[in-house]
């Protein structure tokens, strides 16, 4: 076990208290303080929810936390917690977004009724090529020629309560944990020191961090509870290994060219099996046709046999 520093206080992890203690509405403090430092704005939160942008199996409880938080202002924010790699999964951040919005859509419903969306990722793998861990990504829309940046107009400002074409469409955050340095820099930072370690410092003092103190205690879990986390934990600590291992030893690249030569071998397989089967059916054909004409002769001959018996009587 990792041995306490003076002036840290050792949580548990913030993937594990949103399945249990943050949907308490008496905790939306601690997420309120997380999103509001990411989105750099006052974030309130109505609800809490599971999000059904994916379909969790057994394996998935163990490796992703998947939920969605309602904002007063009526706008969704996507929060994912993932810890097993996974190749597609900027596939699965669009995916979950288009999903959201579409859910909340009636077939009569106006497009004014569209939900903003934050997708927001905290990942614990390498996802993607980058040093940074934290990316931002939104939708501007720039001239080709003219090289301006197309603006909503005053009456469409005023019609869907927005500044930028920007502030409609899905933005997404994602988190790279592992690439953390762990110096604070600011208070997203302290934020992010906490997803890594589990730890809250005593000098911490980003929006939530307080009610983290005290809500995100392992003692408030029940017995049962308690035992799972430890389990998790365990896990979690091999898959690191596993993970830290892999890449010194250069697997994950590995891993991307034994998924690209399996591809090369699967089409090659396909082509190999359809021109056999272009070959079964030309020999089909061919028997087919043979068949025709042994039939034609057949019923010649017998035709010929039938005539000189005639002929003969």
């Amino acid at each position: 076990m990792k041995r306490r520093k003076k002036g840290e206080r050792v949580l548990i992890s913030f993937d594990f208290a949103t399945k249990r203690l943050l949907r308490n509405k008496a905790n939306y403090e601690v997420l309120e303080g997380f999103l509001s430092e990411l989105l750099l704005k006052d974030v309130s939160v109505k609800s809490i929810g599971e999000s059904e942008s994916n379909r969790e199996n057994e394996e998935d409880k163990q490796s992703r936390v998947d939920i969605l938080v309602e904002e007063e202002s009526g706008e969704i924010l996507l929060i994912e917690l993932q810890f097993r790699q996974q190749i597609d999964f900027l596939h699965r951040m669009l995916f979950g977004t288009s999903k959201a919005i579409t859910e909340r859509m009636d077939g009569g419903d106006e497009y004014l009724q569209v939900k903003k969306i934050y997708s927001i990722n905290i990942v614990y793998f390498d996802l993607g090529q980058g040093n940074d861990y934290v990316y931002h990504g939104k939708t501007r829309f720039m001239g080709l020629h003219k090289k301006d940046e197309l603006h909503l107009s005053g009456p469409q400002r005023k019609a869907f309560g927005k500044e930028t074409a920007a502030d409609i469409y899905p933005e997404y955050y994602i988190l790279k944990v592992n690439n953390f340095d762990d110096v604070a820099k600011d208070t997203l930072d302290e934020w992010i020191y906490f997803f890594k370690h589990n730890v809250i410092r005593d000098e911490f003092t980003a929006k939530g961090m307080d009610r983290a103190r005290k809500a995100l205690v392992r003692d408030n879990l029940t017995p049962e509870e308690q035992k799972y986390y430890d389990y998790l934990l365990h896990i979690r600590s091999d898959n690191r290994s596993y993970f830290a291992s892999s890449k010194a030893e250069g697997r994950e690249e590995g891993i991307i060219e034994g998924l690209e030569k399996g591809r090369i071998e699967r089409e090659k397989l396909a082509a190999e099996l359809e021109k056999e089967r272009k070959k079964l059916e030309k020999e089909r054909k061919e028997r087919e046709e043979r068949e025709g004409e042994l039939a034609k002769e057949r019923a010649a001959l017998l035709a010929e046999i039938a005539r000189l018996k005639q002929n003969g009587a």
